[in-house]
């Protein structure tokens, strides 16, 4: 590059300017934005006004007065007459394609009540006649408490005659009728499976129509119709329309598997989107540990090969197949997530993580031996401990990295742990939308875990504080994408929807610049994308947003309700229009 850039703080109004000099003439941008509210989220969180933009990069960021010399007779100059422009938001860990596949399919999502999803089931069936398997997704355990689990009679009165069964919105649970236990072949006498577990009556000890965990839904999903592979694209490509309406233009997909997989997706599938141009995020890939059937490092040492090959054959273009992802428990409200201490509603029950720990310690050093980035699930207390541990055991043996391992999800973790998190470098990945006080927290976790316990739930603040790093996604379609309203949780500790009115733990909440930064720079460090994303600053890829609202001018109940006008991918748009601004 000709010329050099010198950036410097304004000593008025904190606004960032940068000034070139040059041998040379300043080569003009194809765009440049002015008159908006740039919040850079830089080190120094700086404002600016204007953005230039050439070859998809960012050449200039500053004044609206030093933007001059960037216009040329073909550059497009935008005005944002005030309107807020941020960094392209990054999800963390999101499930892209079996969300689309699950919303374009059977769907039984923001449902309130048992009848809805029976009713739902009803209307699948109808639209999707023949005596062939039902299979449909979304259903949450809280109309079902306080056991949280679903019958297979409320099913069987309206599918008597062909095999049905329904995915739960957490990934946890599946929930059949009698049919498909018959097709499956499970009875009272199955045992569970590893890995899973098979719901049974506690007197009679039959089947009451809900499996556990990844054992217990393969038993089903093993025997129903697979998706196809364009199935799976016709799925990428409508969560792509809708993650880049959010302002989305990059996200870690938390479970990928190995040329074809159901339900989820393949790396085929994203290479298929890349090789023709329509892959509209950056995308790293977290491949999954077959928990379900490996549980040993010697035995998974085929599988680590795979993850080599894999990494060597699709790390280009877009995507990043450099992650691992490791499932280490359940969810608390189905008792299979892993607990330092017993269920208050199970004395003498804590279950346990899915891997011993001592094998557990030797994956995770292999894998950070081999620079793969660890991405573990963790919801309880000791699965949290554990991938800490294990972090803790790889350093050990194999010295200090930059490696960037992540825990996501940490729904409830002990005090004891929190510092742990700077002190190992370890990304606190968590997901803000799932931090208020709603009828899941009170009908099924409270009782699960007591109140002493609950002082520590979703301690995003506690961990802020700490000094780690914070990052933020979605687990969609567990929940909703939308990181506006991540944002406003993590920040009010109340529903975005304006369902609560009571802050859940207040202590827990961070103020708008550090949710910001969790969905925007935070993000993108652990997608190792911080480097060219994740900021505005000169050098880095124009993967932008503009917003209706300048988010720190308005009340934070009102965050969720900001649109975003427009998403730039490479200075492209994905979503919105130049001339619509």
């Amino acid at each position: 590059m000709m010329y050099r850039f010198i950036h410097a703080l304004a000593a008025v109004s904190g606004l960032l300017t940068v000034t070139a000099w040059s041998s040379d003439e300043i080569q003009p941008a194809d765009l440049i934005f002015r008159g908006g509210d740039v919040y850079t989220v830089d080190a120094a969180r700086s404002w600016a006004q204007s953005v230039a933009i050439r070859g998809g990069e960012i050449v200039f960021v500053g004044s609206d007065r030093e933007s001059g010399p960037f216009v040329g007779d073909n550059t497009r100059v935008v005005e944002l007459d005030g309107k807020m422009m941020l960094p392209g938001f990054q999800d963390a860990h999101v499930h892209p394609v079996w969300a689309g596949v699950a919303y374009l399919g059977c769907g039984m999502f923001d449902l309130p009540t048992v009848e809805a999803y029976v009713d739902a089931a009803v209307a699948c069936d109808k639209e999707n006649p023949g005596d062939g398997w039902l299979v449909g997704d979304g259903w949450t355990m809280d109309p079902f408490a306080p056991s949280g689990i679903p019958h297979k009679s409320l099913l069987d009165v309206v599918l008597p005659d062909r095999p049905a069964a329904f995915l739960s919105a957490d990934g946890h649970s599946i929930w059949v009728n009698s049919k498909a236990l018959e097709v499956v072949g499970i009875t009272k006498e199955t045992p569970d499976p590893p890995g899973g577990i098979i719901n049974k009556d506690p007197e009679t000890g039959e089947p009451v129509g809900a499996l556990q965990e990844q054992g217990g839904i393969n038993l089903i999903l093993a025997q129903a119709p697979k998706h196809t592979s364009q199935d799976l694209i016709d799925g990428l490509e409508y969560a792509l329309v809708e993650l880049n309406k959010l302002g989305i233009t990059a996200f870690q997909d938390a479970i990928v598997k190995i040329e074809g997989s159901d339900p989820y997706v393949s790396l085929d599938t994203y290479a298929e989107l890349d090789q023709r141009g329509a892959l509209t995020a950056r995308v790293v890939a977290a491949l999954y540990w077959e928990y379900e059937t490996i549980t040993e490092y010697e035995n998974g040492k085929d599988l680590i090969q795979e993850f080599i090959e894999a990494r060597n054959k699709y790390t280009n273009g877009r995507i990043h197949a450099t992650a691992v992802k490791i499932w280490l428990d359940g969810v608390i409200e189905s008792h299979t997530a892993a607990l330092l201490h017993d269920y208050a509603d199970r004395p003498g029950f804590k279950s346990d993580i899915t891997l011993p720990a001592s094998e557990l310690n030797l994956i995770a050093r292999a894998l950070d031996s081999l620079g793969f980035q660890i991405h573990y699930h963790a919801i309880g207390d000791y699965a949290v401990r554990a991938s800490l541990d294990s972090v803790a055991y790889a350093r050990a043996h194999n010295g200090i990295r930059d490696s960037r391992h992540h825990i996501c999800h940490l729904q409830v973790v002990d005090p004891a742990d929190l510092p742990r998190f700077r002190e190992l470098n370890v990304i606190a990945n968590f997901q803000p939308l799932w931090a208020y006080e709603d009828s899941y927290i009170t009908d099924l976790t409270y009782p699960r875990l007591g109140p002493e316990r609950s002082e520590y739930l979703y301690p995003i603040g506690g961990i802020h504080r700490s000094g780690a790093i914070v990052a933020f996604g979605s687990d969609w379609y567990v929940s909703s994408p939308d990181p506006l309203a991540g944002i406003e949780t993590a920040v009010t500790r109340l529903g975005a929807d304006g369902s609560t009115t009571n802050v859940f733990l207040p202590d827990q909440r961070i103020n708008l610049s550090d949710a910001i930064a969790a969905y925007t720079i935070n993000a993108a460090y652990t997608n190792f994308l911080d480097d060219r994303t994740g900021t505005i600053e000169v050098g880095k890829l124009a993967d932008l947003i503009v917003l209706d609202k300048n988010l720190f001018e308005i009340e934070p109940a009102q965050i969720s309700d900001t649109t975003v006008l427009l998403t730039l991918l490479d200075g492209e748009p994905v979503h919105g229009s130049l001339d619509d601004l």
